[in-house]
C-alpha cells in the first residue's frame, strides 16, 4: 500500500494538521505502508524559514520523516503573518506541491487535509493526472466555515464555495473529524463521508498532579492560535474584570496577537503573552503552572458547533480543568467527560466563573476523568487502524475501476 499526504504544515512546524498527521502516519507506517508527505518547506509562523535548510528541508528535495515516510517539500512564499499573506503563499505552495507530488512513484490513494484550500484543490488535478482515489480530509467544516468567517466576498465567495462542493462531490471520500459535520455533509446528499476524529498519544503526555489547594490566584492558560476563530478579545476582558484574583498567560502565535496585546496593556489586565513553544518538555511547563485551560471559539459562527479544537484532547488527557468556551460536540466532550465547566462568550459570566473556581479551588480537581474519556474516546493506535482501513478499501475500488 502506497499513500501520498498533501499538506500545507508538518514537521518540523507545530500545527494542528501536523499532529495529527504524524500520529496517523506512524500508524501507517507500523502496517509497512510507504507514506510520502508533500508539504512546503518549514516555515511557519513566522512566514518565513527560520530553521537552517537542512531542518526545514529545500523545494522539490526529498528528505526522510520521523518514522521513514518520504517528505518532499514544495516551495513557499515569503508573507507578513496576515489572512491576506497567509493565503497567497498557500496558493503558491499548493501550485508547487502538484509539481512536487508528481514527482514521485504513483500511490494507490492520496490524500489532501485542509483547513488550506489550496491544497485540497492541488489534491484533486494530483488525482486526477495520476488516475488515483482522492481523499478530502476535512478537519474544518468548509465552505461553511469560510461563509461565516466572510474569508472571500462577492462573485469569488460563490465561485470558491462551489468549488469546494465539487471537490468534495467528487472525492471517492470525505473524512471528517467531528460527527456533527459529517452529518451536515450527508444531509446535503453526500454519501461517501466517514468520521476519524482528532486524538492523542496519551504516552507522550504526563498525567498533571493537582494544582495547589490554596494559592493567591487562579492561574488561567491559553496555549494555541491567536487568529479571529477563537475570540480571545472575550478571555482578555475577562482577565482585566478578575485582575485581583487571575493571571492569564497566553502561548502562541496567529493574526491576532498584535491587537490582543494592545487590548490587554490598554485594559491593565493581567496577561502574560509567551512565543509558540515548540517539544513536550516546554509545553508541559506551562500546563504544570496552570489551574485551569481555556478552549475557545467564537460562538457566532455557526459552523463552529461541528468543530472541535484539537488541543481538546490535550488538556484533557494531561489532567487540567478546562474553561470551555465552546458549541456544540466540544461542548459535549466537556460535559461528557466531566473535566471541566463550559461557559458562554460573555466576559462577565467567564469572570464569574473564574471567581468561584478560585474561591473553591477542589472543582480544579478533575483527576483522571479528562484523560480516561480521551483514552477511551480518541486513542490515536484506534485512529489509525480505522483510517488505514478507510483508505485501503478506497484504494482496492480504484484498483477495481482501473
Amino acid at each position: 500500500m502506497r499513500a501520498q499526504l498533501l499538506t500545507h504544515s508538518y514537521l518540523p512546524e507545530h500545527s494542528p494538521p501536523q499532529r495529527r498527521w504524524t500520529q496517523l502516519i506512524r500508524s501507517f507506517r507500523d502496517l509497512g505502508w510507504d507514506v510520502e508527505v508533500v508539504a512546503p518547506v518549514a516555515h511557519s509562523p513566522a512566514g518565513r524559514r527560520t530553521l537552517p535548510r537542512k531542518v526545514a528541508g529545500r523545494p522539490f528535495r526529498t528528505d526522510r520523516g520521523r518514522y521513514g515516510e518520504s517528505v518532499r517539500r514544495a516551495p513557499y512564499l515569503w508573507h507578513p503573518t496576515t489572512r491576506t499573506g497567509r493565503f497567497a503563499d498557500q496558493c503558491f505552495s499548493a501550485a508547487g506541491s502538484v509539481i512536487a507530488a508528481l514527482m514521485g512513484p504513483r500511490p494507490d490513494v492520496i490524500v489532501a487535509t485542509v483547513p488550506s484550500l489550496p491544497i485540497l484543490g492541488a489534491g484533486y488535478l494530483v488525482a486526477k493526472m495520476r488516475g488515483v482515489p482522492l481523499v478530502a480530509d476535512m478537519r474544518d467544516a468548509w465552505p461553511d466555515i469560510a461563509r461565516d468567517a466572510r474569508l472571500i466576498q462577492g462573485g469569488a465567495k460563490s465561485l470558491v464555495e462551489r468549488a469546494i462542493i465539487a471537490i468534495q462531490q467528487r472525492a471517492d471520500l470525505i473524512v471528517t473529524v467531528t460527527h456533527g459535520f459529517a452529518r451536515t455533509l450527508r444531509d446535503r446528499g453526500l454519501q461517501n463521508v466517514a468520521t476519524i476524529t482528532n486524538g492523542i498519544d496519551t504516552t507522550t503526555r504526563e498525567l498533571l498532579p493537582p494544582p495547589p489547594a490554596e494559592a493567591d490566584r487562579l492561574e488561567v492558560l491559553y496555549l494555541g492560535n491567536h487568529g479571529e476563530s477563537q475570540r480571545l478579545e472575550t478571555i482578555i476582558k475577562a482577565a482585566a474584570l478578575s485582575r485581583d484574583y487571575v493571571r492569564l498567560t497566553m502561548v502562541g502565535h496567529g493574526v491576532r496577537r498584535r491587537s490582543l496585546r494592545a487590548l490587554a496593556e490598554a485594559l491593565d489586565a493581567p496577561v502574560e503573552f509567551h512565543e509558540p513553544v515548540q517539544g513536550t518538555q516546554a509545553v508541559m511547563s506551562f500546563y504544570r503552572r496552570a489551574d485551569t485551560c481555556v478552549i475557545s471559539l467564537r460562538d457566532d459562527w455557526k459552523s463552529f458547533e461541528t468543530t472541535i479544537p484539537s488541543k481538546t484532547y490535550e488538556v484533557l488527557a494531561v489532567g487540567r480543568h478546562v474553561t470551555g468556551i465552546v458549541l456544540g460536540e466540544a461542548r459535549e466532550i466537556i460535559e461528557e467527560s466531566r473535566a471541566g465547566d463550559v461557559v458562554r462568550s460573555d466576559p462577565a459570566l467567564i469572570a464569574a466563573l473564574w471567581k468561584e473556581l478560585a474561591q473553591d479551588r477542589s472543582r480544579l480537581l478533575t483527576g483522571t476523568l479528562g484523560r480516561d474519556w480521551v483514552e477511551l474516546n480518541a486513542n490515536v493506535d484506534t485512529l489509525g487502524r480505522s483510517y488505514a482501513e478507510l483508505l485501503a478499501a478506497v484504494a482496492a475500488k480504484g484498483r477495481d475501476r482501473s
